[in-house]
């Protein structure tokens, strides 16, 4: 995993209420997201034993 360089947004408190990321670090975070969002699918279908039509499953995908 990669390391990001991450600033924070502190309240009067010093509280962290918020991240500031470079926005290619956070592109990556979303791209890695949805590829465990597609792992995560594939590993429920997988253990449901139901089986669907390939085209059903793009289209679900998609």
């Amino acid at each position: 995993m990669n390391i990001f360089k991450e600033r924070y947004v502190v309240d009067e408190n010093g509280n962290r209420i918020g991240v500031i990321l470079d926005i290619a670090d956070y592109q990556q975070l979303l791209e890695e997201l949805e590829e465990l969002e597609y792992i995560c699918a594939y590993d429920a279908a997988k253990a449901s034993n139901e089986s669907i039509p390939f085209a059903q499953a793009v289209a679900e995908i998609e």
